[in-house]
């Protein structure tokens, strides 16, 4: 317990939708707790550079404690809530603490889905945390090795079949980029194989993939993955997924690596609210992003279900930070005795990359492709990455990138019999 007399503002989650609220609440006379299972903020966005070793993990993440280190009204706390009390204002933490709130913030972000088929993941792991892409990268680069072993030619072709599931702008950038690998990166390094023949194949159960953007972007980013190698195939979900390979219609697809990028489910945190979700788990919010009936009580990024002008505001990078900025502007209100504003998101358009000058920009009704897209995306990423250190060398990786197509993250850690994290072999 504490005797300080400032509102207490509890926050779960230093993702963008979390740390933005914080740091907007540095200027007011309030005590702030930000809860988190991890001691790092993630910049999300380019999460698959590390999964395909092109980063390292501190190149796209930063200690919340070194972010927030000159806010004086923030204590941040490693654990995991585990129960919440809305009548009581209280949350649980996992090593058996509580907190007292007058204003809560949940901002858990979402996970994997896997549309009922969770006994998929031990065989298709998605892509949402430093743990998950440090595990994916391990698994690619060991295909590779496995191949290289193998004297079979079938068992080899299969270790040199990749598959990534979900044609969003994760799969599209996942599969690019292992094209780029196998074809560039690793070039004479094998003797044995030939790792510019391995098939990399892109599936999304839609009609065409980056379906969030115009259908003519999404024309140009399918023909500049086949330029690079990917194959597409659209209109066909998979059917089974196993350590040996999957199911497309009715046949089944040798491949020793499969990676799902297909779908999300909200922060299983929003069921301790007991109000009713979403299909995929988000909590419905009022126009202020608070949870009705607990004015107290705020939802903002993947775990919230918002509505603007008839659609869902997406779950993306932008929309968090913009929500968590507006809760800290809604508690202001609150404390200054004024009306809370309504949330409105500003749609600042799409991106995504496809591979070495290669992707597609949406912006405001200008739409780009190839190259010119390929730089607007580059910078946009490098502005928004937390701390000049990250900037610079993010910077310095990808110009060696660009001129010597060499990753210098390609390290496999662990013993070649050690178990990955999710208990399957590697």
């Amino acid at each position: 317990m504490t005797s300080d007399p400032r509102p207490h503002v509890v926050i779960v989650g230093g993702g963008f939708g979390g740390l933005w609220a914080t740091r907007a609440l540095a200027g007011r006379d309030v005590r702030i707790t930000l809860i988190d299972r991890r001691n790092h903020h993630l910049f999300q966005p380019l999460l698959y550079q590390v999964a395909t070793a092109g980063l390292s993990a501190p190149d796209i993440a930063a200690p919340l404690r070194h972010i927030l280190r000159a806010q004086r009204n923030v204590e941040v706390r490693l654990g995991e809530v585990v129960g919440l009390d809305a009548q009581a204002r209280t949350v649980s933490l996992g090593d058996g603490d509580s907190l007292t709130y007058d204003y809560l913030l949940l901002a858990s972000g979402a996970m994997h889905a896997y549309f009922g088929h969770d006994e998929w993941s031990a065989d298709a792991p998605g892509l949402k945390t430093l743990d998950d892409a440090l595990a994916i990268r391990r698994r690619l680069l060991l295909a590779f090795e496995r191949a290289e072993a193998c004297d079979d030619p079938a068992e080899r072709e299969s270790w040199l079949s990749f598959a990534v599931v979900g044609g969003g702008p994760t799969g599209v950038e996942l599969a690019g980029t292992l094209a780029e690998i196998a074809r560039h990166t690793l070039k004479r390094e094998f003797r044995n194989i030939d790792p510019s023949h391995a098939k990399v194949r892109l599936i999304e159960a839609g009609p065409r993939v980056l379906a969030s953007f115009p259908e003519s972007l999404s024309e140009k980013a399918r023909r500049q993955l086949h330029k690079l190698g990917v194959e597409v195939v659209t209109g066909t979900p998979v059917g089974s997924i196993d350590d040996r390979g999957y199911t497309l219609g009715d046949t089944f697809v040798p491949a020793r690596t499969v990676l799902w990028a297909a779908g999300v489910a909200a922060s299983p945190l929003g069921a301790l609210l007991g109000v009713e979700r979403d299909r995929a788990g988000r909590v419905p919010v009022s126009s202020d992003l608070s949870v009705p009936g607990h004015p107290e009580i705020f939802v903002a990024g993947d775990l919230a279900s918002v509505q603007q002008d008839g659609k869902p505001v997406p779950g993306v990078a932008p929309a968090a930070k913009q929500m968590g900025a507006h809760v800290a502007k809604v508690i202001g209100a609150r404390l200054d005795g004024k009306p809370a504003p309504a949330f409105r998101y500003r749609d600042f358009g799409n991106l995504a990359t496809i591979g070495r000058m290669a992707a597609v920009v949406d912006v405001h009704g200008v739409k780009l492709s190839g190259l010119l897209a390929w730089w607007f995306w580059l910078l946009i990423h490098v502005m928004f990455l937390i701390g000049f250190r990250n900037r610079i060398i993010v910077l310095i990786n990808w110009a060696w990138a660009y001129w010597s197509y060499q990753r210098h993250a390609r390290i496999i850690f662990g013993p070649l019999d050690q178990r990955d994290d999710d208990g399957s072999r590697a």
